[in-house]
């Protein structure tokens, strides 16, 4: 239950002695506040899959990360019940002067598994990332992809309540990114409640039966609580169903899945 959850972050536009006089001098502002998250307030069922949408600034991934209990609201609550798992940014968690074992032991610790846990997945883990002979040498090295490839892997592989997902399927090739939509439609079927922050309309549309739609830090649409409401409508409202070259992509690699 997300429940009038607000957060503000402040904005410091002057950072030398020099620009602060120049400034002060012109009676200009040395900070400003805003809200990245602005009152927003829902309830999720177990089982559930959210399409979290909005445009760049919304405050999606904001609020992705209250959920997850990295920031804390400055305003309202949040409740959840069972492990919470996902990948919310690229090499969160990860060590860069660790080997990609070590930082693969390491994530998993992080998001709730013991060792014995991790022991028992590992070859299950090493296998989805397909990262080969760089297993053992420090992820600084890694390419953005190969970063994604590793902190998925890793997450989806928890035996989590509720799995968030942050434009996973932003960074990889076509052949990583159908094997994340399989796996995490796997995760689905096993009633995980999932959380997908995405600007793919056509995977949204295969992963999620519900759309939450947040414009400046407020929630303006939820499928569930507008008369008629759909996950097709939550696009709509977002103008997100016009045909483009991408969007043929998008729908192709949808229809794989």
């Amino acid at each position: 239950m997300v429940e009038n959850v607000s957060k503000i972050f402040t904005m410091h536009y002057s950072r030398t002695l020099k620009q602060m006089a120049v400034s002060v001098a012109k009676g200009l502002p040395l900070s400003e506040t805003f809200k990245a998250v602005d009152d927003v307030s829902f309830t999720v069922e177990q089982g559930e899959s959210i399409g979290l949408m909005g445009l760049n600034g919304s405050g999606k991934s904001t609020l992705l990360k209250i959920i997850n209990g990295v920031m804390r609201p400055d305003g309202g609550r949040v409740l959840t019940r069972g492990r919470i798992a996902g990948l919310i940014a690229k090499g969160a968690g990860f060590h860069p002067q660790l080997t990609g074992r070590e930082n693969l032991y390491l994530n998993a610790a992080i998001l709730g598994m013991n060792e014995a846990e991790t022991n028992a997945k590992f070859d299950e883990i090493v296998d989805f990332a397909s990262i080969g002979k760089f297993l053992d040498i420090p992820v600084s090295h890694y390419s953005s992809g190969m970063y994604a490839r590793l902190g998925f892997s890793v997450a989806v592989h928890v035996d989590a309540d509720i799995f968030l997902a942050d434009e996973v399927l932003a960074v990889g090739d076509r052949p990583f990114k159908k094997k994340c939509m399989e796996k995490m439609q796997e995760i689905r079927h096993q009633g995980t409640t999932i959380f997908y922050v995405s600007h793919a309309a056509a995977s949204v549309r295969n992963m999620c039966d519900r759309v939450l739609v947040l414009e400046s830090g407020r929630l303006t649409y939820d499928s569930k609580v507008v008369p008629g409401g759909s996950v097709q409508g939550g696009i709509h409202y977002l103008h997100y169903d016009d045909t483009t070259e991408e969007e043929h992509a998008d729908e192709e690699l949808g229809s794989e899945i």
